[in-house]
């Protein structure tokens, strides 16, 4: 499983497809704008959103389907350590030469499961992945609970495809974090043309979450204030019932 959206929404992929889909697509996957970041002005982009959706300070990253490492590079460019985890072989034999002597490992596992024991992170990072998962829900708690106090899901979604979209809504997203959210911002994605290479008309959007170390254990009563961030900078604060309106609806 790597960092992928549908290229052409009227033939959306499969949910999780198999790591062969992925070792097969390798060698090609950067060609996209939005996957090797080739182009400066789509690499600029993808590094200023990251610079405001990591900490300040040098972090430990899990980044889950990290394809061929494109955003793990920009995290560690920012001085973060990270620790990829993808299904496809192929995939992080191209994500550990882009990454050489830097502060990054690569593991082949399952995103739903990492294989990283123990350990805690200060953030984990998904893009175009949570959607491909059965059980979103419990994905998510089992991320959350993979957090160091403190930590914050950073999760890159969206919803593709006009006659028969898949994905998941800011909406349905924000649903499936209210339990485990001290904190949550969301970004639209859509009207930025830069961050893929190109307009698109679907809904794509980044939710980032901050996880309380109770939130992972139990539900909350009443759910926290949410942003929509509209443009850098500018937000507009909502409460949980205006968020989860806020992203309903098939995009424009």
């Amino acid at each position: 499983m790597s960092t992928n959206a549908p290229a052409d929404p009227a033939e959306p992929l499969p949910s999780a497809p198999p790591a062969a889909y992925w070792d097969a697509a390798a060698a090609t996957y950067d060609a996209e704008p939005d996957h090797g970041l080739r182009d400066p002005a789509v690499r600029a982009a993808w590094a200023a959103r990251l610079r405001t959706w990591l900490p300040s300070a040098p972090s430990d990253v899990l980044d889950l389907g990290c394809g061929t490492g494109s955003l793990a590079l920009l995290a560690t460019e920012q001085g973060h350590r990270v620790t990829g985890v993808d299904r496809s072989p192929a995939m992080l034999a191209r994500a550990r030469t882009k990454l050489a002597g830097r502060a990054a490992t690569f593991v082949v596992g399952d995103a739903a499961q990492p294989p990283v024991g123990e350990r805690q992170f200060d953030v984990v990072l998904v893009r175009h992945v949570l959607w491909t998962l059965p059980d979103p829900a419990a994905v998510l708690r089992h991320w959350a609970g993979l957090l160091a106090p403190g930590g914050r899901l950073v999760l890159v979604e969206g919803r593709w495809g006009e006659s028969a979209p898949v994905g998941l809504t800011p909406a349905e997203l924000t649903a499936l974090t209210a339990p485990l959210a001290a904190h949550a911002e969301l970004f639209p994605l859509s009207d930025d043309p830069t961050l893929w290479g190109r307009p698109v008309r679907d809904e794509r959007y980044a939710l980032i979450v901050r996880v309380g170390a109770e939130r992972a254990v139990a539900p909350p009563r009443h759910s926290e204030v949410a942003d929509v961030h509209a443009a850098p900078g500018r937000a507009v604060p909502l409460d949980a019932g205006a968020a989860l309106n806020a992203g309903a609806g098939d995009p424009p």
